[in-house]
């Protein structure tokens, strides 16, 4: 294991810290608590409050939305493990601003136990709240069993509209309304390359197998659907797109957002060469993209590979992803 880090054991303490410190301004601990990060200087007006949680290992995920516009707290948890119900019960509490919580998160065994016990909890103090879970990996269960699909990349839209719902000051079951909407129109597929290394691990948690893809592969290694020989990046864009299209049946001026999400160790570059694609097919269908996000938005340790995710919008959702937002890792107020 080669990694620029001091003692394992202090990987997700250190990280905190480190983003603690950088932005200032903008994010702060709730009680000094490591695993609780929490919106600087939140208004704390009559507003619904955004919460999620999930393992470390993700960054931007899951921890860099926390700000203005996005989300107002966040439970973490070691790497690829889910943070207590105690600590999700604390960041409730916190972000309870007189109109009921909205907790927001992927669709992970772990992360559904414990905001679940945090969510009784927070019943006892008569604090209101509502649960909407990610599933945008159409690789990870067909159609028919979308319930069951892991939340991925597509949480970055999720929290973005949730925000901006709740600073619009609409109520818990309207913010639920939206941001279910929302989630009904977000699709993510991605490909891995090479494996990852969880710090405390120390190797591999999985191989692939050199001059070979994996479609489909989870963010934490879970199996894809296929292994291929190793493909040019029209062919994964055509791939991937061909697999989003089957079940969000875009037609002719239909708007788009698209986010290309690189899983930590794939250069720009490539992301925007695999962009260059979605966006020739995409102007084919005279279908219009909005605010595409190219970067690395939810990641994967120093997994190689990426995601693509498409974002049908509607008006309203286009509104919404349009108003302003300022956190540690994502900011388009001059967008």
């Amino acid at each position: 294991m080669k990694k620029i880090i001091n003692n394992p054991e202090n990987f997700v303490k250190e990280t905190v810290e480190g983003i603690k410190l950088a932005y200032p301004e903008k994010v702060d601990t709730l009680e000094n608590d490591f695993r609780i990060l929490i919106r600087k200087n939140n208004p704390k007006k009559n507003k619904v409050g955004i919460v999620t949680a999930g393992g470390s290992g993700h960054l931007p995920v899951f921890l860099g939305y926390v700000g203005e516009g996005m989300i107002d707290g966040c439970a973490i948890g070691n790497v690829f493990a889910s943070p207590s119900s105690q600590k999700m019960y604390k960041m409730i509490k916190a972000c309870d601003f007189g109109k009921g919580v909205l907790c927001l998160y992927g669709n992970y065994g772990g992360d559904r136990m414990n905001f679940e016990m945090a969510c009784e909890n927070a019943d006892f103090d008569d604090i209101k709240t509502a649960q909407v879970l990610v599933k945008d990996d159409v690789a990870s269960a067909d159609e028919n069993k979308k319930d069951t699909r892991r939340g991925v990349a597509g949480l970055v839209y999720a929290y973005k509209i949730a925000g901006a719902a709740a600073e619009m000051g609409y109520d818990l079951e309207k913010v639920v309304e939206i941001t279910q909407k929302a989630l009904n129109n977000i699709k993510t597929m991605g490909v891995a390359l090479t494996p990852c290394i969880v710090p405390e691990v120390g190797e591999p948690t999985f191989k692939i197998e050199e001059g070979k893809i994996e479609i489909g592969m989870g963010i934490h290694g879970e199996q894809g659907i296929e292994i291929k020989d190793m493909m040019n990046a029209d062919e994964i864009a055509q791939l991937i797109f061909e697999k989003l299209n089957k079940e969000l049946k875009l037609q002719e001026n239909d708007e788009v957002s698209v986010m290309i999400n690189g899983l930590s160790a794939t250069p720009l570059e490539e992301q925007y060469i695999v962009f260059r694609k979605i966006a020739k097919i995409l102007n084919e269908k005279n279908i219009n993209i909005i605010m595409p996000h190219i970067g690395e938005y939810a990641t994967s340790m120093e997994m190689a590979g990426l995601s693509i995710t498409i974002f049908k919008l509607d008006q309203e959702l286009k509104e919404l992803l349009k108003k302003p937002a300022n956190t540690p890792f994502y900011t388009n107020i001059n967008k």
